[in-house]
């Protein structure tokens, strides 16, 4: 199988992940951007091997095979597993939905979802690519790392709210900032009425590797709340760092993506 097949199986895949009523032959053919011939050979061929699954009107949806090995390999992150019971308490104290995002490829996704008691009216599903312009958790990886930023800042970016920074200045001055404060906020920019919030998991060597979320109204928040929700997920952060082996704050390199974490006061955007 040559590279360029290898590679549209993945195209094929991540088309369909986001279609829960699946998609025809020729909706994936326009998708990947393939013609519909080798489309449909490369269809089948994910058929027999149970990557995909189809209906007998051949919609298409991702199979058995490809789930099972998507559950193994989000599992199988050291990040996750260590996370989960400081993820927990979080959402236990905050009352806030919690949330672990990882970069995977070029994409961002949440693969871990902690719930609290507060009411907030958006569903964000599990393995959804975040928006890199516009989420508090995608400026975040887009600040941190270079290959991310210059892809959001040469790509597209929709309009999703009022409040979304889609001038490529302002986004290079916002991605600055919150590589310097070590802290992301999303102001209404990807949801009307949403405040989201994202701190950075390092490794032990100072890599990026997750992001804490919290999402909260906007209508509900005050400055002393903001304060908390920053300063209880950067807490949370610290202790997952230290199972995963991360030096004191002192003493990592200032290139490790920490930024100056501030713990009093919050961000102004």
């Amino acid at each position: 199988m040559n590279t360029d097949r290898f590679s549209r199986i993945f195209d094929v895949l991540d088309a369909l992940a986001g279609q829960p009523e699946g998609m025809s032959l020729t909706e994936i053919s326009q998708a990947v951007g393939a013609p519909v011939s080798s489309t449909h050979n490369l269809l089948q061929t994910m058929l027999a091997a149970e990557v995909l699954v189809a209906t007998d009107d051949l919609r298409y949806f991702v199979g058995p095979r490809a789930v099972r090995i998507g559950l193994r390999i989000i599992n199988s992150l050291d990040v996750r597993t260590v996370g989960r019971q400081p993820l927990e308490a979080l959402a236990r104290k905050l009352d806030n939905d919690v949330y672990l995002a990882v970069r995977v490829g070029m994409r961002v996704i949440y693969v871990d979802r902690f719930q609290g008691t507060q009411p907030v009216s958006v569903n964000i599903r599990l393995g959804d690519s975040l928006a890199l312009h516009a989420t508090a958790v995608g400026k975040l990886f887009a600040a941190f790392q270079p290959d991310l930023r210059g892809r959001v800042l040469r790509r597209t970016r929709p309009q999703l709210t009022s409040s979304t920074i889609t001038d490529p200045e302002a986004l290079r001055t916002e991605l600055g900032q919150i590589a310097e404060l070590g802290v992301s906020v999303s102001r209404e920019e990807a949801y009307e009425g949403i405040v989201g919030f994202a701190v950075p998991v390092r490794d032990s060597a100072g890599t990026l590797v997750a992001a804490i979320h919290i999402s909260t109204l906007q209508a509900v928040l005050t400055a002393e709340r903001e304060a908390e929700l920053i300063e209880q997920s950067l807490r949370t952060a610290e202790k997952i760092e230290a199972e995963l082996g991360v030096p004191e704050i002192g003493t990592l390199p200032s290139t490790s993506g920490r930024g100056q974490r501030r713990t009093a006061s919050s961000p102004t955007r």
